[in-house]
């Protein structure tokens, strides 16, 4: 646990009751607070010289990222419930004014330690490689004239100071752009003048000396050059600064029937929503910001000193360095069994028995990509479907859905709107397939669709064959190099056959419920999942041994969480890995004593959901195992349309179990849950240095599937 930690709760961890009884509120942590602790794990990684150095920086600038989204996404419902005069649901131990007190507290805290890791760890640590992040203050003459002319050049003819008087209003500041606050006066006068000056995005938001490996920030070249954008003027002070708006407008009309409008509708509401943070340099000019918290309509407490960077996004283009040996070791990834090489006949491969795909340990391109490429070429292809979460902007799936449609294949997708801050892509690809003869669904009344599915129909000797993907990640050719993610390739018909139903729910007027093999949210997923928490539980009670193991992100539905306190009460052992927040407190004696939850952060995102119940089998491999697109969060269970299905080939589950195994026995990059909802780093300085624990599960699985694959070439596999 690092040094400034608090306990997530709000309270000191020693104020942590020894017992909870079954319906105090107290058996649940706060999702918002465990969840800023889930990004001061993000910080871990920055802090942890194990990590290579770029990475190191990568891993600020991710947490920044975080951040940003966590304050677009959660803090302007807070605001709203303090304002109407909310105090906590029934179940929640902490008030919304509590729970934010104790979010600006922590941030506040973890600012430092993020300036801190930059200034006195990363940064004299990749000085000997010649990589430098330079102040203004630390250029001499000739780079001060370089980076001036590229300022003339490239950065002034884009630049529009914006004068605040009586005639002129203050200007709409847009969410998360970077600007200068700027008090000025006329030479001989004593009025004092504002005006503000945005920060481009364009073209770099570093400037790269030449020949060098030393970055400058465009805002303080900006800064430091406002002469040329006042001249005559005396620059009297500047206050960079950036503002945050709410991403979670309001919306009366959720039920309405035209999703595109209504999606359309919320983004411009979104642009100009309120703002919810106002980030400064620290020791900024205080007429500045008292000018700032009165035109941005913002609390004081909203304001957050910044000791460094305003902009820590623009470390991305610093960690993009060419240098190898501070970067993870490079890695391609494998063709998964019985999809080598660019000719493999992916239908014939699943019918000769269901594959699973581990990413990005294997090639998502030979296997998801190519499954609705080849389809969308293959003349005995009737129909493709495929549900669009998030895709991204150059999405080879796009085009392959646009081939197919226009070669005459029946085509439907289910894009889903209002993926929260891909709107503005998904609306653009929807279009795009609508104009080329795709249907296009947009989605369920009343609920996201979240589900990672594709159904693929054949025409073959035998009749109609179906061929499905179903998978934990998005159909997003970039993150599935960087997000740990699992899918099944399958012919099984009855699943198969559930997938059928289930596109007609998606995009038709089904009211299909029942399904063979599939779980489906919101109708039936919940309830499956309470039933086989029971069966471990009742199996337990009555002297057998009761076993969960469940992998995601995020834990936070109640129902699930008590139904998995009765289990530990009645003797089942639950290991979560859970990478994100978790509102469950494990190993509390009385009510989670035998429930264990850790969080692994690291190389990759870990974003697969894994579940495994023992079902009273010696043989592990035995037990029931399910994969899907859900986390155990009211919202995927209830509010979502999701998918989970069953694996039943013993090699996948086989794959699956190693899988588990290795989150739960790695010592590298996971971190223990303590009853308080802090978090400690495991250690793995008393193992040896070729333990596969001390690897770590990112290292440890790129060996592995490095190993299964030379075992292949050795041993081809045969029908």
């Amino acid at each position: 646990m690092n040094d400034d930690s608090i306990a997530p709760s709000g309270m000191p961890a020693a104020g942590t009751p020894a017992t909870v009884a079954a319906g105090d509120p107290a058996r649940f942590l706060n999702r918002d607070i465990e969840w800023i602790e889930f990004n001061a794990r993000v910080l871990d990684v920055a802090a942890d010289p194990r990590t290579p150095l770029l990475e190191r920086m990568r891993f600020l600038s991710i947490y920044s990222a975080n951040l940003d989204e966590f304050f677009m996404k959660r803090v302007g419902v807070l605001k709203r419930q303090i304002e109407a005069g909310v105090g906590g649901p029934v179940p929640e131990a902490l008030t919304p004014t509590q729970q934010l007190d104790g979010i600006r507290a922590r941030v506040a805290t973890l600012a430092h330690r993020q300036m801190s890791v930059l200034r006195e760890r990363v940064l004299p640590a990749l000085e000997p490689h010649g990589v430098r992040l330079l102040r203004w203050a630390d250029l001499d003459a000739a780079q001060r004239a370089e980076a001036e002319a590229w300022f003339r050049r490239s950065v002034f003819p884009i630049l529009t100071p914006l004068a605040v008087d009586p005639g002129h209003r203050f200007p709409f500041i847009s969410n998360m752009s970077v600007s200068l606050g700027v008090l000025l006066r006329r030479p001989g006068e004593s009025e004092q003048l504002f005006a503000r000056v945005k920060v481009p995005d364009v073209p770099s938001r570093l400037y790269r000396l030449e020949g060098t490996r030393s970055f400058v920030p465009l805002q303080e070249i900006v800064e430091h050059n406002l002469d040329d954008l006042f001249p005559g003027m005396e620059i009297i002070k500047v206050l960079p600064f950036r503002v945050t708006r709410n991403a979670e407008v309001e919306r009366d009309n959720e039920d309405t029937e035209d999703l595109l409008e209504a999606t359309q509708h919320l983004l411009k509401e979104r642009r100009f929503a309120r703002v919810v943070r106002l980030e400064i340099a620290a020791g900024g000019d205080a007429r500045i910001l008292r000018f700032l918290i009165d035109e941005l309509q913002v609390d004081a407490d909203d304001v957050f000193e910044t000791p460094g960077l305003v902009d820590w996004g623009a470390l991305n283009e610093v960690a993009d360095i060419d240098l190898p040996e501070l970067h993870w070791p490079r890695f391609s990834a494998l063709s998964p069994p019985g999809l080598e090489g660019d000719r493999a006949d992916i239908f014939a491969a699943i019918r000769a028995g269901d594959i699973l795909v581990h990413h990005p340990y294997e090639s998502f391109d030979l296997s998801v990509e190519k499954f609705i490429e080849d389809a969308a070429a293959d003349p005995k292809v009737l129909c493709i479907k495929q549900s669009l979460y998030r895709t991204s902007g150059d999405s080879p799936f796009i085009s392959s859905l646009i081939r197919a449609a226009e070669s005459g294949k029946q085509v439907a997708v289910l894009v889903e709107l209002r993926a929260r801050f891909d709107e503005a892509r998904n609306i653009l690809w929807a279009r795009k397939l609508e104009d080329a003869g795709v249907h296009v669904a947009y989605g369920v009344v009343g609920y996201k669709t979240h589900t990672k599915t594709a159904l693929v129909v054949r025409d073959e000797p035998g009749g109609l064959r179906s061929y499905a993907h179903i998978g934990t990640g998005n159909y997003n050719s970039r993150t599935a190099r960087v997000y740990e993610d699992i899918g099944l390739l399958t012919a099984d018909p009855a699943i198969t056959e559930d997938l059928v139903n289930l596109f007609n729910y998606m995009t038709g007027r089904s009211r299909q419920r029942e399904y063979q093999r599939l779980l489906v949210a919101p109708v039936a997923m919940k309830r499956r999942f309470l039933e086989l928490i029971e069966r471990e539980t009742q199996l337990a009670a009555q002297g057998g041994q009761g076993r969960i193991i469940a992998k995601m992100n995020q834990l936070e539905d109640r129902g699930v969480m008590d139904a998995l306190y009765r289990a530990s009460q009645a003797g089942v052992q639950v290991d979560l890995v859970v990478r994100g927040f978790c509102c469950i407190r494990p190993s509390m004696p009385g009510l989670s004593q035998n429930i264990r939850v850790r969080s692994i952060v690291g190389r990759f995102l870990e974003h697969s959901r894994i579940f495994w119940f023992g079902a009273g089998q010696a043989d592990p491999l035995e037990g029931e195992f399910l994969i899907g697109s859900a986390d155990w969060m009211y919202r995927n269970l209830q509010t979502r349309v999701e998918a989970a299905t069953p694996v039943l080939g013993r090699e996948p589950r086989r794959m699956l179990w190693d899988v588990l195994q290795f989150c739960l026995e790695d010592r590298r990059s996971a971190w223990q849950m303590q009853p308080d909802g802090t978090y400690r780093q495991l250690e793995c300085s008393d193992l040896a240095a070729d333990d596969p624990r001390a690897l770590g599960v990112h290292a440890r699985l790129i060996a592995h599937y490095r190993e299964r694959a030379a075992a292949r070439a050795q041993s081809p596999r045969t029908a």
